[in-house]
């Protein structure tokens, strides 16, 4: 069974950057794609960037295109979310996630269980 865990999320002021790293275990042949999902309070959990094992494709939703970016250490099966410039809407729980492709966000199989990110103004 794939494992993901998150870390890095915490409590920062806007504008401050942050790293999430997901580190990946027991990778199975039907994973081809690794992305970041966030869920804010009421509402509903979002794919917001992504990338291939082979690094070729990523994927950015708006709201973050110009101030986050993926990267991924292969050897060591880890994928990062470096977020910078962030701001309070940023605030959520975020989760890595694994599947066969980046799109759609329906396609993701294996989930952590989510590290807390929190903005204040």
């Amino acid at each position: 069974q794939v494992q993901l865990v998150e870390s890095g999320g915490g409590l920062v002021q806007s504008g401050d950057s942050l790293r999430l790293s997901c580190a990946a275990s027991r990778l199975t042949g039907d994973v081809n794609a690794m992305g970041w999902f966030r869920q804010a309070p009421g509402k509903e959990r979002q794919l917001i960037a992504a990338i291939t094992l082979d690094g070729l494709n990523t994927f950015y939703v708006d709201a973050v295109k110009d101030r986050f970016i993926l990267s991924k250490d292969s050897t060591k099966n880890k994928v990062y979310l470096q977020m910078n410039s962030l701001k309070p809407e940023d605030t959520a729980v975020y989760y890595c996630a694994a599947g066969p492709r980046i799109l759609p966000s329906s396609a993701y199989d294996y989930w952590g269980q989510g590290t807390q990110v929190t903005v204040s103004s």
